[in-house]
């Protein structure tokens, strides 16, 4: 199957690199003395920034092309998991960051040094590592997707291949001088073509749809199926359903503790502002802002149901939907783009993709470089005499060399994964993330709130949370013959039930000398 891109489309694609080069030699910073500036941004970074460099970060293209296919396929519950994304910020405004920047930490993961050891600290550090390579390769795979399409006309294995390698080369590289500020003013740039292509592929397609407002609207409450697409809420107690209420206020809002406290790619963000208070307005403003962003992907789904499947809001007629491309399957929203998108506004939509890649991708690569270089590097080389400060500047460099490759090898996996699993793109992209977060969960939760626990129940908490995770795989739970109730459960449930392992594996030890975290 050939891609209608015409040269219009190619035009748009040429004016974002120009951009995105532009970007990189303006915001660089010429000269990065320490590895505090590279990593944190010197701590000189304005909430509103910061907030949106989270946003930017957590936004990813799972949201691009997850949050639509969601709207086409169901409702608006996925939106009420912001109120879990709300608990979640209360608790690390209030009880995490603060104790961070008493103790001046450049990763999330020091505390633990301060509660338990620098041998703690390294194991939660590289559980973040494997979690992150996890989840970033996740994100690049499904970017890769759409991008597969524009450079190789196919999303099988060795389209997807090159895509991700382009993908991971460019964010490499406009991260590799500057560190962190070049990453967060680059991010500026990638939210505002990401939410610019977004608002354009929204108003032409309702402007493709005859129906009034108001129709539409009737029309999404009273479904031929007998479903109300404009269900926010989900009050169901059925554990297989990821949005309902009872998995919001439990498994999502533990997922926003662990993804902005004990995340170093979102902690780091909001480490880098000039004080405790700052930090916590920018985890507020992120979580604000990230209503309406989320929202508009999902009217987008709605929109795209009216299109495809209501012929009786389309004026009698409607287009074909698809689901495939050169035999793989592929998102609703990514089939509309190719075949029902103009010249021009399809190569702008393409670009938003990218660009909510670049941001994903190039953010995590600058986080897991810190926590490689600070947790790992630094002290093993200090060790064997002093050095100066901008040698670790160059070795978080090289570390994003390596972190990069590892990231392309999960994006590879990724593609067999997701086919296997049959997962939506936006649970996927949540799911692979829980693996590493639950044992994080068991460890800081034990750090915050007890005065038990020893370097070996964290390492212990940390391996038996993702262990637990793993068998509560559906596939992996029915070959063990686990009760019926825990086979079908969706990853809000499965984190709730790791984390709660994982705190009592690490808080059954009373501890040498437990020292508590700073208040």
């Amino acid at each position: 199957m050939s891609l209608p891109f015409s040269f219009l489309d190619w035009l748009v694609i040429a004016a974002y690199l120009f951009l995105l080069v532009a970007g990189g030699w303006i915001f660089t910073p010429r000269k990065t003395a320490s590895a505090r500036d590279y990593f944190l941004a010197g701590g000189t970074v304005p909430a509103w920034l910061a907030a949106i460099s989270v946003l930017s970060a957590t936004q990813s293209a799972a949201t691009f092309l997850g949050g639509p296919d969601y709207g086409y396929h169901g409702d608006l519950t996925y939106l009420s998991g912001n109120i879990g994304g709300l608990i979640g910020a209360i608790f690390v405004a209030h009880i995490m960051i603060p104790r961070f920047y008493a103790i001046k930490a450049t990763t999330a993961y020091e505390l633990l040094t301060l509660r338990f050891s620098e041998k703690a600290t390294r194991w939660a550090g590289g559980m973040f590592l494997v979690g992150r390579v996890f989840a970033g390769g996740a994100r690049v795979y499904l970017a890769a997707i759409a991008l597969a399409m524009v450079i190789s006309g196919t999303v099988d294995a060795g389209g997807i291949m090159i895509a991700a390698a382009v993908l991971v080369i460019a964010s490499v590289l406009f991260t590799f001088v500057g560190g962190l500020k070049s990453v967060l003013w680059n991010d500026l740039i990638q939210f505002i073509v990401y939410l610019g292509s977004a608002i354009a592929v929204l108003v032409f397609l309702r402007l493709s749809i005859p129906a009034s407002t108001g129709e539409i609207v009737q029309g999404l409450m009273q479904t031929p199926e007998g479903v109300n697409k404009l269900r926010l809420f989900d009050f169901s107690l059925d554990p297989s359903h990821p949005f309902s209420m009872l998995g919001v206020v439990t498994g999502l809002a533990l997922l926003y503790i662990a993804n902005a406290g004990m995340d170093q790619d979102t902690t780091q963000r909001l480490l880098s502002c000039e004080d405790a208070r700052t930090g916590a307005r920018s985890l507020y403003l992120s979580v604000f802002a990230t209503v309406p962003v989320v929202g508009m992907f999902i009217v987008i789904g709605l929109l795209l149901y009216v299109f495809y499947d209501r012929p009786d809001l389309m004026g009698g007629a409607t287009a074909i939907a698809g689901n495939e491309f050169g035999g793989e399957k592929i998102s609703i929203f990514m089939h509309y783009i190719l075949t029902q998108l103009p010249a021009g506004l399809r190569g702008l939509v393409t670009v938003g993709i990218c660009a909510a890649a670049v941001a994903t991708t190039n953010s995590a690569l600058n986080a897991m470089s810190s926590v490689l270089i600070q947790d790992f590097y630094r002290p093993w080389r200090e060790t064997r005499g002093s050095v100066e400060e901008h040698h670790f500047v160059q070795a978080g460099r090289a570390g994003m060399g390596v972190i990069g490759f590892a990231m392309f090898l999960m994006a590879i996996v990724s593609f067999y994964w997701q086919r296997y699993t049959e997962m939506g793109l936006l649970e996927f992209a949540l799911q692979v993330m829980v693996f590493t977060y639950a044992g994080l969960i068991g460890v800081y939760f034990t750090a915050l709130f007890t005065r038990r626990g020893s370097t070996g129940s964290v390492i212990a908490s940390l391996l038996i949370g993702f262990v637990t995770v793993l068998l509560l795989q559906p596939g992996i739970a029915g070959t063990l013959g686990l009760p019926a109730v825990l086979l079908g459960l969706s990853f809000p449930f499965q984190l709730c039930i790791a984390s709660l392992v994982a705190f009592c594996v690490c808080a059954v030890v009373p501890g040498e000398a437990p020292r508590p975290v700073p208040a």
